[in-house]
């Protein structure tokens, strides 16, 4: 594994985007997060022209300082005055090792066709993109990713944004977050904790397709002995989110909630991208892994913890974009989300199509350029 004293006794240079080496950064410095530890030009990467691929510092598990990494993709030609405006762009699942994030690497799984027409939408339309690839997704192997943890999804995010703004001087302040699937329950969370973590930035709003969420709230059913066999990748997301929480909170003793079996398949998926995951979960069901009821406390109010979607206290809009028809994250799911919204006065707008998961119709599209618009003019 390695580690952020392994990195600190390297003595790290960096590269600024234009070309221009800069010696090494001071220990202090280079550990903050959002501190730059490495920039590549990678012009092409995925089909997307001018690109960074970005090494940085985040606010990693329980707080500490840890590397990670991303991509920044730009726009082509100048800059309009006060710099390019940005999209800070967050992933669906993709599976919980390094090498999985598929945002600094071409190695890692391929792009879901919407997230491809997503990403050159924004840049065609003149946004900056940076994409983190995730807490333990992307080039350094900090221990399994804290799957659907919105705290380091959060800083994971926020950090790039900070990293890339240090790396080019023509990225404006104004931004928005955007996500898919896990990426949408991400851009909920960078949406909610911006305002304490990043407030030198100007927050513009959250765009959220199909995001996870309230997943915690139906603990209580999965039980030991449970027999249902889940499907669609459902049983690869429940055990990821086991894997992501042991990794994490410690203090949650995952272990304590899952029989031998469950012990042994949390333990061994940790090392593993999504299709793996899926595949090393195929014909075992929930109730196999587990020892206890997930509903059970204090386990249950630890994964509420670590993993709930906010439902109060954001203080831009956000453009909620959700399928009634989406089997992944059921439409209950998506359904209980807007609720909670609107009882507690959020801004949102909600958009409601009828495709598979994070599918956008005509009208979807037309509401994220009329939400861009809007909350950049």
């Amino acid at each position: 594994m390695l580690t952020v004293s392994a990195w600190r006794r390297a003595g790290l240079a960096f590269v600024i985007a234009a070309g221009v080496a800069v010696g090494p950064v001071g220990v202090a410095q280079a550990a903050a997060p959002g501190g730059v530890i490495a920039v590549e030009r990678a012009d092409g990467f995925r089909g997307m022209g001018e690109t960074q691929i970005i090494e940085y510092w985040t606010r990693g598990v329980g707080g500490a300082t840890q590397p990670a990494s991303g991509a920044l993709f730009l726009p082509v030609g100048p800059a309009p005055a006060g710099g390019w405006p940005v999209v800070a762009w967050d992933h669906g699942t993709t599976g919980l090792a390094s090498g999985c994030g598929g945002m600094s690497t071409e190695a890692g799984p391929a792009w879901p066709l919407t997230q491809v027409q997503f990403l050159h939408r924004m840049v065609d339309r003149g946004f900056a993109v940076v994409a983190t690839d995730y807490l333990g997704l992307g080039r350094f192997d900090t221990g399994p990713h804290p799957y659907l943890g919105l705290d380091t999804e959060a800083t994971a995010t926020i950090d790039l944004l900070r990293a890339a703004r240090s790396v080019r001087s023509d990225l404006s302040p104004t931004w928005v977050a955007a996500g898919m699937s896990q990426g949408g329950q991400a851009a909920l969370g960078t949406g909610h904790r911006q305002a304490s973590y990043a407030p030198e930035l100007d927050f513009r709003g959250t765009i959220a397709i199909d995001p996870e969420s309230d997943v915690e709230k139906v603990a209580s059913v999965l039980v030991p002995g449970n027999p249902d066999q889940l499907g669609g990748g459902i049983l690869g997301f429940s055990a990821s989110i086991l894997a992501g929480m042991r990794a994490a909170r410690p203090d949650a003793q995952v272990d304590s909630v899952l029989s031998p079996l469950g012990q042994r398949i949390i333990a061994e998926i940790g090392t593993m991208c999504q299709d793996d995951i899926d595949a090393r979960v195929a014909g075992l069901t929930l109730g196999q892994l587990l020892a206890k009821p997930l509903g059970a406390e204090p386990f249950r109010s630890a994964m509420a913890d670590y993993m709930t979607v906010p439902t109060s206290g954001y203080n831009a809009p956000i453009l909620l974009l959700v399928n009634a028809t989406d089997r992944t994250v059921p439409s209950p799911l998506h359904a209980a989300l807007a609720a909670q919204f609107t009882a507690n006065g959020v801004h949102y707008t909600p958009v409601v199509g009828f495709g598979g998961h994070c599918d956008l119709n005509p009208t979807m599209w037309a509401a994220i350029d009329e939400f861009l618009d809007r909350v950049h003019s």
